[in-house]
């Protein structure tokens, strides 16, 4: 589902989904309570949400879709920002995004995060995670207690380097030299360990404890 108050956005986001012949276009909307009443009606896995619409903003939007989930599960939201829209992302974050894109990310890259989003990982573009691992870095107070660190396998620490400089699973299967689903099943387990959520807050986990 695409949410965005200009059309001609819309338009576009579709014409790219479309010619991908795996992801489907289940609905549209321009702001924020028609979000809520599409996706009702529709189920969407994955919505596209822009910040800044009519009514309520994509942020809130958001938070109400992750908070009154369907009996199938919240669709996952992409956020769509730009490089002025910072405090929008921090909220998003906060709301349930899973997903962080610039509106101006490369067609293949959209499908991609789309892609990914739907199968249940979290995704953002290398500026906007850089953007917001500086945020949290500055805003919050440096982490006393690393005691959670010492539960990691040295292996996992390497991986949670990785991670925190920002590479895929792929790209961390060819440094180590282990196979894709290794890497992911490392991932899956240093979140689990150290109780978070994503990969972005990894990503603040590792800087704020100064693993990197």
């Amino acid at each position: 589902m695409i949410a965005d108050d200009q059309a001609l956005v819309r338009t576009g986001f579709r014409m790219i989904l479309d010619e991908t012949g795996d992801i489907a276009v289940v609905g549209e909307a321009a702001d924020g309570l028609e979000v809520l009443a599409t996706a009702a009606a529709t189920a969407p896995h994955v919505i596209l949400m822009d910040v800044r619409m009519p009514g309520i903003d994509g942020i809130e939007a958001t938070r109400r879709l992750r908070a009154h989930a369907a009996p199938e599960g919240p669709p996952h939201v992409i956020i769509l920002t730009t490089f002025d829209l910072d405090e929008y992302v921090y909220a998003g974050l906060r709301a349930g995004a899973a997903g962080f894109l610039l509106k101006d990310t490369l067609a293949a890259d959209l499908v991609a995060a789309v892609r990914a989003v739907a199968s249940g990982q979290n995704v953002a573009g290398p500026t906007v995670t850089r953007r917001l691992v500086r945020h949290f870095i500055d805003s919050a107070p440096r982490a006393a207690d690393t005691s959670d660190l010492a539960l990691l396998t040295p292996r996992e620490r390497e991986v949670l380097v990785l991670i925190a400089q920002g590479m895929s699973n792929a790209e961390i299967a060819g440094t180590l030299v282990i196979t894709e689903g290794t890497a992911k099943t490392h991932v899956s387990r240093i979140l689990t360990k150290l109780g978070l959520r994503d990969r972005i807050h990894a990503v603040i986990h590792a800087h704020q404890n100064g693993i990197v």
